[in-house]
Order: C-alpha cells, then sequence, then structure tokens
C-alpha cells in the first residue's frame, strides 16, 4: 500500500484558538501551507507585515466588531496579521492582473489566515502593485491604515474633493489618523485639517502628515477649537481612538448637521447631548466589513492602485516608523509597544534573508 502524503507545512507565528491572552501567547507553528490558489485568489511569499491595533484584541480574544467573529476564524491556531507584502508565487485561474514574481502589497480578509507566515492566500482583488518608491516594511505597513482612512472619509463621510469645510481627527499621530490628515489635506484639499496630540513629538508628526492645527487632547477641546476661530465650518469629525471618551465634546463643536465617524469600539450615548438638536450624522468605518460579508470585492484593490500611483508620485508619505524582525521575540515586542499605546505612525516585521523568520 502506497504511503499516504504528508501535507506540506509553513512556518508562522500564530496564537492558539483556545489559548488566547498576552504577547507570550503568540508562538513559533509549523502550520499547513497553503494549497494552490483557487478562483480570484493569489499565493504570496510573505516578505513583511505590520502591526494594527485589531491584531492586539484578535489575540487577546476581545475583538468584538463583529457579533460572530470567533465562530468563523481558523483553527485550532490564527494567524495574525492584517497587512502584508510580498512576491505572488501562484495565481487562481479566474486572476488576470497578476502573475508569478509580482511584487504587490495587501490588507487580508478578518476571517482567514494573516500575514504572520511564510505564505498567505489573498482575494487579489483586494490586492495592488507594491509602490515603488517603497520597500518591503514600508509598503507593508500602509494598506490597512490607508483603506481604512478613505473608507472612513470618501465613502462613509462623504466628503467632497475642495469643499469648504473643516475637518477634526481624533488621534492625528496614530497609523489611521496620520493617513485621514494626508488624504483630507492633499487628496481632497481640504482647507482645514485640525487633529489632536500632546506631546511634541506627536505634534510634529501629525503636522508633516498634514495637520494645518493641532489641539491637545489632554485639555478640554471645546475651547481649543473655539479659539482657533475657524473661517470654515466643523462639519466633519473622525474618531479613531475612545468613542465614548469623546463623542459628548464631538457634539459640541460639531457644526449643525455635521458627520462624525467612528472606528472605535463604544456605547455611543448621544441621547442627551447635542447630537439630536443639530442633527448630526454618525457612521460606523470598519475596514473588513466588504471582505466579511462578501461586498464590492475589488473596492480594496481599486483604493490600493490608488495609494501606490500618489506613493510614488511623492504625494503621500510612508508612516513607518519603526522595523523590528519577523521572528517571536519582534512580533511580542510590536505587541507590546502597541498595547502600551502612545506610539506613532506604524511597526513593521521584515522577513529576515538569514532563514531565522518565524522563529
Amino acid at each position: 500500500m502506497a504511503e499516504a502524503e504528508t501535507q506540506p507545512t509553513m512556518k508562522a507565528i500564530a496564537v492558539a484558538h483556545a489559548n488566547r491572552g498576552g504577547p507570550d501567547k503568540l508562538v513559533a507553528k509549523a502550520v499547513p501551507k497553503p494549497g494552490a490558489p483557487g478562483g480570484y485568489d493569489v499565493l504570496v511569499r510573505i516578505k513583511a507585515a505590520s502591526v494594527n491595533p485589531v491584531d492586539i484584541k484578535v489575540r487577546a480574544g476581545t475583538y468584538d466588531d463583529y457579533p460572530d467573529y470567533y465562530t468563523r476564524v481558523p483553527r485550532p491556531d490564527q494567524i495574525c496579521g492584517f497587512d502584508g507584502a510580498g512576491l505572488v508565487e501562484a495565481v487562481g485561474p479566474d486572476v488576470r492582473a497578476l502573475a508569478p514574481g509580482d511584487a504587490v502589497f495587501f490588507s487580508g480578509s478578518p476571517v482567514r489566515q494573516g500575514s504572520d507566515a511564510e505564505w498567505e492566500l489573498v482575494d487579489s482583488r483586494s490586492v495592488a502593485a507594491k509602490p515603488e518608491r517603497l520597500g518591503w516594511a514600508q509598503a507593508a505597513s500602509m494598506p490597512l491604515t490607508w483603506i481604512t482612512a478613505w473608507e472612513a472619509l470618501v465613502e462613509r463621510l462623504e466628503i467632497r474633493k475642495g469643499e469648504e469645510a473643516a475637518l477634526l481627527i481624533i488621534n492625528g499621530a496614530g497609523g489611521v489618523g496620520s493617513m485621514a490628515s494626508q488624504i483630507a489635506r492633499h487628496v481632497l484639499n481640504l482647507p482645514v485639517v485640525t487633529t489632536t496630540a500632546s506631546r511634541p513629538e506627536t505634534q510634529s508628526f501629525s503636522k508633516e502628515m498634514g495637520a494645518t492645527h493641532i489641539v491637545n487632547h489632554r485639555q478640554d477641546l471645546k475651547p481649543q477649537i473655539d479659539d482657533l476661530n475657524l473661517d470654515v465650518r466643523l462639519k466633519y469629525i473622525f474618531i479613531t481612538h475612545s468613542t465614548d471618551t469623546y463623542l459628548a465634546t464631538c457634539a459640541a463643536v460639531a457644526a449643525p448637521f455635521g458627520k462624525v465617524c467612528s472606528i472605535v469600539q463604544g456605547k455611543i450615548p448621544m441621547y442627551g447631548t447635542e447630537f439630536m438638536a443639530k442633527s448630526l450624522t454618525f457612521v460606523w468605518a470598519l475596514l473588513g466589513t466588504k471582505p466579511y460579508y462578501g461586498v464590492d470585492a475589488e473596492s480594496h484593490g481599486r483604493i490600493l492602485k490608488q495609494l501606490k500611483e500618489l506613493v510614488d508620485e511623492g504625494t503621500v508619505k510612508c508612516t513607518l516608523r519603526q522595523t523590528l524582525r519577523m521572528d517571536v521575540p519582534g512580533l511580542r515586542k510590536a505587541h507590546e509597544i502597541i498595547e502600551a499605546g502612545g506610539s506613532i505612525g506604524k511597526i513593521g516585521l521584515l522577513v529576515p534573508e538569514d532563514g531565522t523568520a518565524f522563529a
């Protein structure tokens, strides 16, 4: 009798579904290598990934943006990493725009295995050619934050290019906030982009990313915004940190008929504030909604293709501020930095070429 074929494995850093918790739960694993891609999928050899706050929540078992999230994720081990960059190794039969050898960057599905591994299967419709001006870690640091900011400002808040209006971004120095500042100023050409930042280094970074005004979130925001004497209406507010903490303030400073968008969990206590009196609109923005529900599959790829052009022409800057090795100590450290709060920009994980990655 012929021996059964052994399924190929790959190296990865994963968390056991039944053993979630702190960064120490991230461990090196030998897991099944993805098979040949089908349909619109491409198999990507990972060269770099990055870490986002969502990775921390997924690892800890506290991610609740979707009511049934943990019933849909891979088992018994889940590989985090929602950003990636690498080389296409194989393509599915329905893929037309990509070929083996192409250098790409992408943000993957929230319920498939992620980029903290040697290989990843990704829907080609959410993939774009890597910007030529960027290295692997730089490219891997941009997709999730850019798509999130783009969907929030352009699709959910529906800000019009060149509109005579002001935008307030809560947490301007974070990964999403710094991308939103660039979109607002350099793509949508808003005249006023005010961000919150408290430290000299975060204030400087936020201005570098496009902020026209800075207010200190450690002090009452309303009098600071009043003192700016803006000559355009504060019509839009984008919350990227602590929704419940800032919602009453947003209601107080927003212009009547304004819009507020958040990407952060909260109970949304609107009643008894000016939300109703001003006829304000509140809307969520969640990058995973489209892949999670199978809606507008080509959207993320289109957004990233535009990002590539903007980066290569010098309009948009990369927000990577720290690069670590893609190994267990490096990934754990990245999780610890983000979990501690106060980080600036993005943290990338670069796959070393010496064969010690994912260990």
